[in-house]
């Protein structure tokens, strides 16, 4: 349930909904398989997993959500080898050459066939709402795989003012600035990677991984004209993660401080382990998010939420 990545959304207007009120809404858009000829579906799943009902957990403020994704297993390679065969066989028994139009409709034929028997995978996707502090957080690796969640909870809802964080200083150059001493990070303990890029577009990319960043390597990398795009941090010896200058956050641990209170804390069933783990988490990351955006100077003007 902690999660691993960060991909982080503010919320225009204050979220009017509440975990029970949430659920009903959520229940329109059950996860459900793959029909007959559908690639992928996208639907809501309990977050507490097999034997729960509810599609909504909430605690201290914060409404966890869970996205469940289906899609059919087709590999391209399996497709281009029996489409191969097939052409093969009909330029052979006809004596003439399959041409491109043909071989497309040829492949529509193929794939109509192969939908249906394809075995299927599914993965799941987390969020959660801090209806507090007007956040959206999304456990994805990438903003494309957090958008699957987004758009699916606009849908679901009719409609959902939200928009990636940003802030009124450009990260990379404050990170940047951090690394050279031109300014103090006191909240965070730089780790030992980092990744520099040119400024111009088509710009040289340097990666750093087990060396000292606030060395005369690092800095002359900096000196030449390049800005920190990654850089690991640890904060306040709580949590340890890599912030990228899109604000996203990679690589997120809890470190054992939060695991520790986690191990310490009363839990009789995995019902109430998942909730003493989210309000753990949903706490410390409220603090971290706050954390950063002070940092940075603060939300940008137009991401400050309406009344």
């Amino acid at each position: 349930m902690w999660f691993r990545n960060l991909q982080i959304y503010r919320l225009l207007t204050p979220f009017q909904y509440d975990p029970e009120t949430l659920h009903e809404r959520l229940s329109e858009r059950i996860a459900r398989g793959c029909g007959g000829q559908e690639m992928a579906t996208i639907g809501w799943q309990p977050p507490l997993g097999r034997g729960s009902e509810l599609l909504t957990h909430g605690a201290g403020g914060c409404i966890m959500i869970c996205a469940r994704r289906e899609e059919r297993v087709l590999p391209a390679a399996v497709v281009r080898e029996l489409l191969d065969d097939r052409v093969a066989q009909v330029e052979e028994a006809e004596a003439r050459k399959v041409r491109r139009r043909e071989r497309e409709e040829m492949k529509d034929e193929l794939l109509f066939d192969l939908v249906p028997r394809a075995f299927t995978k599914s993965s799941a996707l987390y969020a959660y709402i801090d209806t507090r502090e007007n956040w959206l957080v999304v456990d994805a690796a990438s903003s494309k795989r957090a958008e699957e969640l987004v758009s699916l909870l606009r849908e679901t809802l009719g409609t959902l003012p939200v928009k990636p964080l940003e802030v009124a200083t450009a990260p990379a150059a404050i990170m940047t600035a951090w690394l050279t001493g031109a300014a103090s990070a006191p909240a965070y303990e730089i780790g030992d990677e980092c990744e520099l890029r040119d400024t111009v577009e088509e710009g040289g990319i340097i990666r750093c991984k087990r060396q000292d960043l606030e060395g005369d390597e690092v800095r002359a990398h900096i000196e030449a004209g390049k800005q920190v795009a990654k850089l690991a941090l640890n904060w306040q010896e709580r949590l340890s993660f890599v912030l990228q200058d899109d604000l996203s956050i990679k690589r997120l641990k809890f470190l054992d401080l939060v695991q520790e209170e986690a191990a310490n804390a009363d839990a009789a069933d995995a019902a109430t382990r998942f909730d003493v783990d989210f309000s753990l988490m949903s706490l410390e990351l409220r603090r971290l998010i706050e954390g950063l955006v002070e940092s940075f100077g603060g939300l940008a003007e137009e991401e400050r939420p309406a009344a």
